[in-house]
């Protein structure tokens, strides 16, 4: 149950039924009890995302900055770059070269060497983003499906065929995994690209809305938010798709958030994992037409922790207001789970739910406060079964790779597969974004392909923005029964800690100058560019750290502007200084007037020397 005490109190006579839990609370988590010996395959990947076992016995790896497709040997280690697409546009942390998915006959002699893959890309003839400004990267940004012909003797892909494009993607919960079903269909995730929410929150959520037969005879996609798709391999829409208020079209299942992982079991049975807000991180089972209930509902509807906000309703003007996770404001309607009256399919399982009144601003966690959160940033879900050969005691298991925690979490099935047997388990826990797990044949190691940056749970507590291995492929194989010595405590995400002494702060030089027109065009400049990331007040953002308050305070007091300066030259991560210099200077003054700095009367300009003379403190 998602209430911790109701939890320990049936545990004993649900474990005895062999029924499972599907509410959890982070307490419960098990700890590791198999062994398993770990090496870095490769390192120095731009943006692993997508990594998949082919039939050739190598390692499938899209390159999500890299804008790569690279085989990789698992035995050694050699990285061979299939194809580089140069059409990939990623502006940000959730956009670029996605999911992969391989022809099952691939290498088969029946003439389908083909390899289909999902990107984002721009169309300068397009508006996908009506609400981004005109220079932003994703005003014209949309997202596609490419099929990819593999030729052996080479070893390239080459002859790039469109399946689908002007599918929707922006700045935020563009989803994107991909896979082939037994029924030889494409399935492929679109989010509900962040709406209601950060930069943003004045723009509803749609993933309720289902689309229109015009729009999917026209080819308008924009109603494909916050659902999976099922598709042709020609891109048309299967004549046995679902018929949704009378209209048939790619739509598989609808009302997702941020559907990240996508897997088919044996039997058919199509597994996803979902990013929840601050909690409930869902595990589904994806049935044809079905409602997962997002953004009515979160996790199952109990009422628990979770109201729905429609910033875009709000009576006060929504530009007028500032968005928060943890306090809404009175003129934003909200509206209970309960509220919701419609079928919907809930979850197998949730990472994590707390009961209403949980604390979510967590001291460890220094002012950043997702880190701290149930939700543990789910990003793949992979089905696994020992069949004798591999892991004693996973005989029906998902395996689920997640951002925020760095770890890998086990869920048993029951021999149905269609529900939870039981806790999850977390292993491999490090200092790490996991973004998706390959497993080799041999059932005894699993490949795990991790973030090259980002923020994540440290092992010693709180938050690190420091990745112990950057942009890696790493194995993990199994050698035993039994907890590994090094095996790290799950903690408990709302215990408090004590803050650490704040560092010696030097007084030297000049207070920071800019202007107040700079502060309110970087205001405008940091809402298109860095909302998304760093969150629209710069302490809620879920994937950048936090610009202000005790985190901004406890790096960067006693350093030069310049220091500050040169490091927002390193943004956005997949095009580092590709905005004007004014931009720059503009962002840093806003960036400096949200932390308590006075305007003046001296513009700040790029200059080294004259940054170098200032100091933040």
């Amino acid at each position: 149950m998602k209430n911790s005490g109701w939890a320990k109190i049936l545990a004993g006579s649900v474990l005895f039924f062999g029924v499972a839990l599907a509410q959890d609370g982070p307490e419960t988590v098990l700890k590791e009890t198999k062994q398993f010996r770990k090496s870095v395959l490769v390192s120095g990947l731009a943006g692993p995302w997508e990594i998949t076992w082919g039939p050739d016995n190598m390692l499938w790896v899209t390159e999500r900055t890299g804008k790569r497709i690279t085989r990789v040997d698992p035995a050694t280690g050699k990285q061979t770059v299939a194809i580089t697409i140069g059409e990939v546009s990623a502006p940000g942390s959730q956009d670029g070269l996605l999911g992969m998915a391989l022809h099952p006959e691939l290498l088969k002699g029946t003439g389908n060497d083909y390899v289909y893959v999902a990107y984002s890309y721009a169309d300068p003839a397009k508006v996908g983003n009506p609400a981004a400004v005109e220079k932003s990267p994703y005003r014209h940004l949309f997202g596609k499906i490419v099929r990819l012909a593999y030729d052996k003797a080479s070893g390239r892909l080459s002859n790039p065929v469109e399946v689908i494009a002007g599918l929707p993607a922006g700045n935020d919960h563009v989803s994107g995994r991909l896979k082939i079903g037994p029924d030889r269909k494409l399935y492929f995730t679109v989010g509900d690209q962040g709406h209601d929410q950060l930069g943003n929150f004045c723009l509803p959520i749609e993933a309720q809305r289902l689309p229109a037969k015009d729009e999917v005879s026209r080819k308008v996609f924009s109603a494909y938010v916050g659902k999976s798709l099922r598709i042709n391999m020609d891109g048309s829409v299967p004549v046995d798709n679902p018929k949704l208020e009378g209209v048939v079209s790619h739509v598989y299942t609808y009302g997702h958030r941020n559907m990240q992982g996508l897997d088919f079991g044996p039997d058919g049975t199509l597994y996803a994992s979902e990013q929840g807000p601050k909690t409930d991180d869902e595990i589904n089972i994806l049935k044809a037409g079905s409602n997962y209930g997002w953004p009515h509902v979160a996790g199952m509807q109990d009422g628990k922790a979770y109201e729905y906000a429609r910033w875009a309703e709000a009576s006060t003007p929504c530009s007028q207001l500032t968005f928060s996770d943890l306090t809404i404001h009175p003129s934003v309607p909200r509206e209970p789970e309960s509220a919701f009256k419609k079928p919907f399919v809930e979850p197998i399982a949730t990472m994590f739910t707390v009961p209403t009144g949980f604390n979510f601003h967590d001291p460890v966690c220094k002012g950043v406060d997702f880190i701290c959160w149930p939700t543990v940033g789910a990003s793949s879900i992979e089905y696994y079964a020992s069949n004798g050969k591999g892991i004693p005691g996973w005989d029906k298991v998902l395996l689920i790779t997640t951002l925020k925690r760095g770890s890998m979490y086990v869920l048993p099935l029951t021999a149905n597969g269609k529900a939870a047997a039981g806790h999850m388990s977390r292993y491999f826990q490090s200092d790490n974004r996991y973004r998706d797990t390959a497993v080799n044949p041999d059932g005894k190691t699993i490949y795990i392909a991790t973030d090259p940056g980002g923020m994540a749970e440290a092992v010693s507590g709180g938050a690190t923005r420091k990745m112990q291995d950057p942009g890696a492929i790493l194995a993990f194989t199994y050698v035993g029964e039994g907890a590994p010595v090094t095996s790290a405590v799950p903690r408990v995400v709302s215990s408090v800690r004590e803050a650490s002494g704040a560092a010696a702060v030097s007084t030297a030089g000049i207070l920071p100058q800019f202007t107040s027109a700079q502060s309110a065009a970087g205001k405008t400049a940091y809402n298109a560019n860095c909302a998304a990331c760093h969150g629209n007040t710069m302490t809620n953002g879920t994937f950048g750290p936090p610009l202000a308050g005790e985190y901004f305070r406890n790096a960067w007091a006693g350093k030069t502007v310049r220091a500050f300066h040169d490091k927002s030259r390193t943004m956005p991560p997949a095009a580092p200084a590709s905005l004007q210099a004014k931009i720059y200077n503009d962002v840093v003054a806003y960036i400096l007037e949200t932390n308590g700095f006075k305007a003046g009367n001296t513009k700040l300009s790029g200059g080294a020397q004259e940054l170098e003379k200032m100091t933040i403190r």
